[in-house]
C-alpha cells in the first residue's frame, strides 16, 4: 500500500466514516439502513474531494458492541457499505475498516473482499478495559486467519494508546509499539486529549521503535494539527471534519483546509 510505504516522507490524512446504527444492533431503527449507507458514501466522497488520502469505515453509531465477533448482520451490512464506498471513490483513495469493539477477522474479511487497504485494530496485542468489557488481542489467531485467507496485502494500524485502547495495568508505550510491530502491524496509532502527552508518546515510540510510523488517532483539529504532525506521520480525523460534531456530515471544505495545513509541513 503506497501511502503506508511513503510515511516518513509524506504525511497521511485519513478521515472517519462514522456509520449510523446498523441492522442487528439494539439501537437500529427499521427503515434507516439506506440512509446510513448513503451517508457513508457521501462522507467518503467529501473526504476524497477535500484531499484526504483515505477513510476508516467504522460502526460507531451502534453505541454498544460485542467484544470480538460481531453479529453476522453487522458484518454483512458493513460489507455492503464498504463495497459502495469503494465503487464511489477513485482507486487512489484508501479504505480502512474497523468493526468495534475488536472484530479483527470480520474487518479483515471485508477489506480483503471489497478492495479495502487496511484495518484499524482496537487491540492487536495486549488487553484493555473498554465500556463493553475486557478487550484482548490474539495476534496468533488473527495472523493465522490472515494467512489462511491470503490477506497479507491488507495492512494494519494498531492502536497502542487512545480512546480505544490503553494497556491494562500500564506499560511504556514504546514497549507496546515494539510488541505491535512484532505482531505484524505496519503503523501504530496513539492519541491523548492533552497535546503535550500526545507529543511525549510520539517521541517515546520513535525512540523505542525506530522506523515504525506513528499516526495520531484522535483529538487533532485545524488549530493543533501543525504542531502535532510536525512529529507524527499522519492523523485519523473524525469530529474536525463533521458538521455539528461526531456523526455529522463530512464537510469537504473542512477537509481541504486541514489537508492544506498538513501539506505545508
Amino acid at each position: 500500500m503506497a501511502i503506508f510505504e511513503n510515511l516518513g516522507t509524506k504525511k497521511l490524512v485519513l478521515g472517519m466514516v462514522h456509520l449510523g446504527a446498523l441492522p442487528g444492533t439494539p439501537f437500529f431503527a427499521e427503515g434507516t439502513y439506506a440512509a446510513v449507507r448513503d451517508k457513508a458514501v457521501n462522507d467518503a466522497r467529501a473526504l476524497e474531494a477535500g484531499g484526504a488520502n483515505g477513510c476508516v469505515v467504522q460502526n460507531a453509531g451502534d453505541r454498544v458492541f460485542a467484544i470480538d465477533d460481531a453479529d453476522a448482520t453487522i458484518v454483512v451490512a458493513m460489507t455492503d457499505i464498504v463495497r459502495a464506498v469503494r465503487e464511489a471513490t477513485g482507486p487512489a483513495f484508501q479504505i480502512g475498516v474497523q468493526i468495534l469493539r475488536n472484530d479483527l477477522k470480520g474487518a479483515l474479511a471485508i477489506a480483503h473482499v471489497c478492495g479495502g487497504s487496511f484495518l484499524r485494530c482496537g487491540a492487536l496485542v495486549g488487553a484493555t478495559i473498554s465500556a463493553s468489557g475486557l478487550m484482548q488481542g490474539n495476534p496468533y489467531d488473527f495472523q493465522s486467519y490472515r494467512s489462511r485467507i491470503g490477506a497479507q496485502g491488507v495492512k494494519l494500524i494498531a492502536e497502542i494508546h487512545s480512546m480505544h485502547f490503553e494497556w491494562m495495568g500500564g506499560r511504556p508505550v514504546g514497549n507496546i509499539a515494539r510488541a505491535a510491530r512484532s505482531a505484524g502491524t505496519d503503523v501504530v496509532s496513539l492519541c491523548d486529549p492533552d497535546e503535550n502527552v500526545t507529543l511525549r508518546l510520539i517521541r517515546e515510540v520513535k525512540v523505542a521503535a525506530p522506523g515504525l510510523p506513528v499516526v495520531i488517532g484522535g483529538y487533532t483539529d485545524h488549530g493543533n494539527v501543525a504542531r502535532l504532525l510536525a512529529e507524527a506521520d499522519g492523523a485519523i480525523v473524525g469530529t474536525a471534519f463533521e458538521k455539528g460534531g461526531r456523526g455529522g456530515a463530512v464537510q469537504t471544505e473542512a477537509v481541504r483546509e486541514y489537508v492544506d495545513i498538513v501539506a505545508r509541513l
